[in-house]
């Protein structure tokens, strides 16, 4: 397949089906011998993870460390994931458009940390790996044993966090439209279930930052933007505590509660300033995003959720104009 598997130890390795830690460290002596994977000893990687079926411990994070830095680091320019290579690492973990591995998923979402920018459904094709997950009970997360379908737990929704959380889509760090369709559909197909309340948290603050960045105004990292806090709870019953500090000041006050004081950087602040005017334009909703965010939320035709209804009043409190469109949805809200 490639160079690396064409060498006598490595077809040792895929004649025995098991790979140990001494197997590893031959490897990794290989692999990084000329500081540098190429694609050939990626796909031998890929190769030897699929058909041994006895790893040891040490496998998986050599497996991520080696083909993460052939996709992030290797290909020109560096730290920027291509089209051809962003299609090749799906093509190569893919069956049946799902990853069937933990070590595979793991790669993914560990290339999207790294990687300094990323076609903006490579994020995508992770967050609906989790939805398969949650709303069906199939793949990699399901092979514990641990998951109940239809029901989001903590461990998933930090999983969701941390692809949300890496840097990569489009080079925007605003979430992007065809991730806040994942949520979306997760968020309906879960609805009834007992979730984690962590997930309520982490949907209002990733649709709030979709509908209200999208105008172009350059929202904080994603790390400080969905940072994990209690959010329903402390802004129910009054909205005081960490909602009232968002919808007290309009969208910059947002971008303040999403951080604690000690993390306020100066040259946000300053940033934030020279920026006033292009913020205002930002956190105004235009039509195709009333429209969009109506009509996932059944257009008025059903009872609000609590995490909807959250996310509305978020929106009326911090959006200086509000589009017709979701007047509405908008009315039933306090």
């Amino acid at each position: 397949m490639g160079e690396l598997i064409m060498s006598a130890p490595v077809a040792g390795l895929t004649s025995k089906n098991k790979i140990t830690a001494e197997d590893v460290t031959m490897l990794r002596r290989e692999v990084f011998a000329d500081g540098v994977v190429s694609r050939g000893e990626a796909e031998a990687l890929f190769a030897l993870d699929q058909t041994a079926r006895d790893k040891c411990g040490e496998w998986a994070p050599f497996f991520v460390e080696a083909v993460t830095d052939y996709i992030v680091h290797q290909e020109k320019p560096e730290g920027y994931i291509s089209q051809e290579n962003a299609d090749w690492l799906v093509r190569t973990i893919s069956r049946d458009g799902m990853v069937d591995s933990r070590t595979e998923l793991e790669l993914l979402v560990h290339v999207l940390e790294e990687a300094k920018t990323s076609p903006g459904q490579l994020s995508a094709y992770a967050l609906e790996q989790v939805a398969h997950a949650v709303i069906d009970g199939k793949g990699p997360l399901m092979l514990g044993g641990q998951l109940m379908p239809g029901l989001i737990a903590r461990a998933e929704v930090d999983l969701l966090r941390r692809i949300l959380y890496a840097y990569g889509g489009d080079g925007n760090i605003a979430i992007s439209k065809a991730e806040a369709e994942v949520l979306f559909r997760i968020n309906n197909q879960t609805a009834a279930a007992q979730n984690d309340p962590s997930w309520n948290d982490l949907f209002v603050k990733a649709i709030a930052n979709y509908v209200m960045c999208s105008a172009g105004y350059e929202p904080p990292t994603r790390e400080v933007a969905l940072r994990h806090e209690n959010f329903l709870d402390e802004a129910a019953p009054t909205l005081g505590g960490f909602f009232s500090r968002m919808v007290s000041g309009g969208f910059s006050a947002i971008l303040e509660a999403y951080q604690s004081p000690g993390d306020v950087e100066s040259d946000w602040e300053a940033r934030n300033r020279a920026a006033e005017a292009l913020a205002r334009r930002a956190e105004t909703i235009d039509a195709d995003e009333a429209e969009w965010l109506a009509a996932r939320i059944g257009g008025g035709q059903r009872p609000l959720r609590d995490n909807e209804r959250a996310l509305l009043t978020l929106i009326k409190q911090a959006s200086p104009e509000i589009h017709p469109a979701l007047k509405p949805l908008l009315d039933k809200v306090a």
